[in-house]
């Protein structure tokens, strides 16, 4: 990686791209500083240290700790990441937009506007739901009709410019623009999540006990990590036999190829999936005051809490987990079932006179093709529910209370091999022009 960022910075056009990003990323934290005018930034500080569960952690983490401080960016990119979910499930059930989709570049760009679109429509609706729901509450000390479309305002501003800058980082820079906006926004929060973890465990500690918890604390890390680069590197490689044909005097075709499928083929979206999911209602609750109870909802909402999962002392509580795990598995199903075709590459493949060795094509290459698909599926959703459940683990268990998690790190180690391979591309690139010009 580090020789791969040496030689980048040696080439003026990748040196520029990653000087751009660098200084939007300097663009985004500032801005994540800067307060909303109005606004107490201490309200919602006071109001997550009385919340029990770890829901809003993992809203703070994707925001960067912006929500909590309520400055300009306290919605962050949420509303565009909510957005391209919901259009890329619409183009399942509205054929429109699944023509679009299929439209090639011109398709992409129309999806691409209305997704701007309903990502400022949505935008507009959290703001006004959060300034009336919470303005009268504290959030707002001079709560007036003036101070709440200055407030509806720039969290709305605010989310539409970070939109901008990702898509101007995609377009200026490497990377996914939006991808390194959020994976900011995650190690931000990670300085502050290690010196709580130090404070917990380490700070007050005699030398032998501080050392021990503080080698176990960086092992976990760096198992994370590896299990994480394990999942994400893992591919297998279809064969691909392509026949020959005669055209005119020339025999062309009969080169070998192959049909690379990813292990973990549905990425990090099955557990942002199931995380929103089960978050959803315990976030609910938490702003509308109905936690604290022990009655029935109040139980059911507690076993949806990752920090109650493994506790000892409430084991039924883990049941939550189960659920977790089933929403992972059929979210990897779902989404891999969204992006990838066995029919369509089947097809493909027959057009082209290609087959694999050993299966006819056709039905056939489609129907081993979805059995193939099936088992990675799994077992890349099963190493997901590994890398997730390793963090809940350790925080029911010793009660660590932190922000990043298996989600966080799968998303950072994602975007740093993404924008890797991007800059190794430009590179790469930019040697054959070298060598043709020669």
């Amino acid at each position: 990686m580090l020789k791969t960022l040496q030689n980048a910075f040696k080439i003026k056009d990748v040196r520029r791209r990653i000087f751009y990003v660098f200084l939007m990323v300097v663009v985004i934290r500032i801005g994540s500083q800067l307060p909303i005018p109005g606004v107490d930034p201490d309200y919602f500080k006071d109001w997550f240290a009385s919340q029990s569960n770890d829901a809003f952690n993992f809203f703070d983490a994707f925001t960067g700790g912006s929500f909590t401080e309520m400055s300009i960016f306290a919605l962050n990119i949420t509303p565009y990441i909510t957005s391209s979910i919901i259009i890329q499930l619409l183009t399942i059930a509205i054929p429109k937009l699944e023509e679009l989709q299929r439209d090639g570049e011109e398709g992409r760009k129309k999806l691409t506007a209305i997704t701007r679109y309903l990502t400022i429509g949505l935008s507009l609706f959290q703001s006004i739901a959060m300034t009336v729901g919470f303005g009268n509450r504290g959030l707002i000390p001079d709560m007036n009709f003036m101070n709440a479309v200055v407030v509806v305002s720039c969290l709305t501003a605010g989310s539409a410019m970070l939109m901008w800058i990702g898509e101007q980082i995609t377009d200026k820079g490497v990377g996914n623009g939006i991808s390194i906006v959020l994976m900011v926004n995650i190690v931000s929060r990670i300085p502050s999540d290690l010196v709580t973890l130090f404070d917990q465990f380490v700070k007050g500690k005699t030398y032998a006990k501080g050392g021990l918890a503080a080698m176990i604390i960086i092992a976990i890390i760096v198992l994370v990590v590896v299990l994480v680069l394990i999942l994400n590197g893992g591919i297998r490689k279809i064969p691909v036999q392509y026949s020959k044909k005669m055209v005119g005097r020339k025999v062309s075709g009969g080169q070998s190829s192959s049909i690379p499928l990813k292990v973990n083929t549905a990425g990090v979206i099955p557990i942002i999936f199931a995380s929103s999911l089960m978050s959803f209602p315990v976030i609910i609750a938490g702003f509308t005051g109905w936690t604290g109870g022990t009655g029935i909802g109040s139980q059911i909402l507690m076993g949806l809490t990752s920090n109650n999962w493994f506790n000892p002392s409430a084991p039924w509580y883990s049941l939550g987990l189960v659920l977790y795990i089933v929403l992972v598995i059929f979210f990897a199903y779902f989404y891999t079932s969204i992006t990838f075709n066995p029919m369509e590459v089947a097809d493909n493949m027959k057009k082209q006179g290609g087959f694999i060795p050993g299966i006819r094509p056709g039905k056939p290459t489609q129907e081993y093709l979805e059995k193939i698909l099936s088992y990675l599926i799994f077992i890349g959703a099963a190493g997901l529910v590994i890398v997730a459940v390793i963090p809940f683990f350790f925080n029911g268990v010793f009660g660590a209370d932190v922000s990043f998690g298996g989600t966080s790190l799968i998303i950072v180690v994602g975007v740093v091999l993404e924008t890797l391979k991007q800059i190794e591309s430009r590179m790469l690139v930019r040697n054959y022009k070298g060598f043709l010009s020669e």
